[in-house]
Parts: C-alpha cells; sequence; structure tokens
C-alpha cells in the first residue's frame, strides 16, 4: 500500500463525514438552496487566493527542476485559469467580481488558510504537498461520486460543478501530487512520516469544516 493510501484510510471517517454533510448531498440532489452555494463560491475565492500563495512556496522549496515546473504550472493555473473560471461561473450565480473581492473571510476558512501556510513557510514541499493533498484529491472524489450517483434534475449550475470535478485532468492533479509524496517519503524517518500523516489529518478536519461552515453560511 502506498503511503498516500494509507494516509487516506487513517483519515477515511473524516472523508465519510465530509461526502455525507448535507451541503454536498444537497448540492447531488439539486436541493442546496442557492444562497448557501453563493456563499460557498465567494468563501472558496478567498481560499484560492491564500492557497495560491501556498503552491508559490511549494515552487521555491522543490529540490528538483521537473517539480519546480509542475508547481509552477500550478500556481499559473490556479490564478489565471481556475480563479477566471470561478469569477465567471459566479456571475451565473449573481456574484460580481466585486462582491468577490470585498467578502470577507470567515473565520473558518481563516483558520484553514493559516494553518497551510505556517506549513508552506516553515517546513518543505512534501509537507506542503501533503497539506493540500485533502482538498484536491477530497474534491475528485467528490466529483467522481455525485457525479455516478446521477445528475440533480434542473440544477445545471451544480451539474457543471459537479462536471467540473468530475473530470479526468482534476483526478490527474490530485494523483501527481500523491506520486510526489510517495516518491519523496521513500528515506524519511519513522518521526517525519508521523508528521506528515497528522498533517494530513489535519487538514481533513479543516476541509470538513470548510464546507459545513458554507452550509451555516458562517460570517
Amino acid at each position: 500500500m502506498s503511503f498516500t493510501k494509507d494516509i487516506h484510510d487513517s483519515a477515511n471517517e473524516i472523508w465519510l463525514k465530509e461526502q455525507n454533510h448535507p451541503f454536498v448531498v444537497e448540492l447531488g440532489t439539486g436541493e442546496l438552496k442557492l444562497e448557501i452555494f453563493q456563499h460557498y463560491m465567494k468563501q472558496d475565492y478567498q481560499y484560492l487566493i491564500e492557497f495560491s500563495k501556498v503552491i508559490a512556496l511549494a515552487v521555491a522549496k522543490c529540490d528538483r527542476l521537473s517539480d519546480m515546473e509542475w508547481f509552477a504550472k500550478l500556481l499559473n493555473d490556479t490564478l489565471n485559469v481556475e480563479m477566471s473560471l470561478h469569477v465567471s461561473f459566479c456571475k451565473d450565480f449573481g456574484i460580481t467580481l466585486s462582491d468577490l473581492i470585498e467578502t470577507k473571510m470567515s473565520p473558518t476558512v481563516r483558520d484553514y488558510t493559516r494553518y497551510m501556510l505556517e506549513i508552506a513557510y516553515s517546513k518543505s514541499a512534501v509537507h506542503i504537498a501533503t497539506a493540500i493533498l485533502p482538498c484536491s484529491w477530497g474534491y475528485s472524489e467528490l466529483g467522481k461520486k455525485l457525479y455516478l450517483e446521477g445528475m440533480p434534475n434542473d440544477a445545471p449550475l451544480y451539474c457543471r460543478w459537479i462536471e467540473m470535478y468530475n473530470s479526468e485532468e482534476f483526478a490527474e492533479l490530485a494523483q501527481w501530487i500523491r506520486d510526489f509524496i510517495d516518491r519523496e517519503i521513500l528515506n524519511m524517518s519513522k518521526d517525519s512520516l508521523s508528521d506528515l500523516r497528522d498533517i494530513f489529518i489535519q487538514s481533513s478536519h479543516h476541509e470538513y469544516s470548510f464546507w459545513d461552515a458554507a452550509y451555516r453560511m458562517e460570517e
């Protein structure tokens, strides 16, 4: 069993709780209230800004040029592709760019992004990859799960969200991060591996809290 599969299993209870959260369930059925999804999209934009800073630090901390190139591409894709798509997608939900920029980050999102930034500033590239993996891998799993369960009726915008995260491109992103971690840990000590496991579990808790805060429309 790979190390990333092993730490995934360690956090399985959290991930199952996330996949069965009312936000996710109602998104899949099309019953999620529009104002809740709008709140989520605004907070997610704030998250992406901080996420980009975390990736930038990963670029600086990689030892291999090829890894630097991959994280640099991820940074570019996040800043110049994903965030632009996010803005365009939000327009369909009645959210303007000004709305996104002026959104105050919720306490839960602030705690999550500060946690990742603390890891990014103080630790290595593999630690950073482990901290962001629950987000990338989790979204891919959610997209595939909801897609297999059947697209919601009369909810075309929710269908677009599901299709985006069900994509092979997003699955490949999570797989690359997994491969990077599994390669980098080969010569690490047991204490270092334990540290990575703790980071993965803590980020998984933050991911769950993100969905829960969005559903509660936490301000």
